[in-house]
């Protein structure tokens, strides 16, 4: 049955609303391919809509830090680059570049992908839908739990490496 959500979601197809997890879910990543939330199921996600040319994108460097610190823990940082408030560079290529040279990120990182209004990916129609969460800027921060519960939002202002993220993200990896 899982595989079958799975496929219905990478192919676009709607599911009933049980059946949407955010495990479900599969974006088109920036280095080609996919990257489907369904394959770090059991473990927590921090999924952050980004952007190249916003004051909040020096977070990137925290994004990494805290993946750094937790990713041999279980933690996955999942960056979503977003034109959506008109703050990101024009291409795939020259986000990938900036994010590599300027931040040294090694982070999962997905196309340009919209975060809200009718265009915004399925994962983010879901949080919208079922938790009244949508970003109101960039660098909104949403934490899915192991089994897939939402664990906590945050927007822009807190820092990914706030004792508020911090502690959420502790809670959650194995000891």
């Amino acid at each position: 049955m899982r595989l079958l959500i799975l496929i219905a979601a990478l192919v676009g197809l709607a599911l009933p609303a049980a059946a949407r997890a955010p495990f479900t879910f599969a974006f088109a990543s920036i280095d080609g391919g996919t990257l489907s939330l369904g394959e770090w199921a059991g473990r927590p996600v921090l999924v952050v809509n980004t952007a190249s040319l916003c004051g909040f994108t020096p977070q990137y460097k925290d994004l990494q830090a805290l993946y750094d610190r937790y990713r041999e823990r279980g933690l996955v940082v999942l960056a979503v680059p977003s034109d959506d408030f008109r703050q990101e560079l024009g291409s795939e290529a020259e986000v990938r570049e900036f994010c590599e040279n300027t931040f040294g990120l090694d982070l999962p990182m997905t196309e340009i992908t919209h975060v809200r209004g009718p265009d915004a990916h399925p994962f983010y129609r879901w949080l919208a839908e079922e938790h009244g969460v949508a970003p109101r800027w960039n660098f909104n921060k949403v934490l899915i739990g192991p089994d897939g519960e939402l664990a906590g939002s945050w927007g822009a202002r807190v820092n990914p490496m706030s004792r508020q993220i911090t502690g959420a993200v502790e809670a959650l990896l194995p000891r």
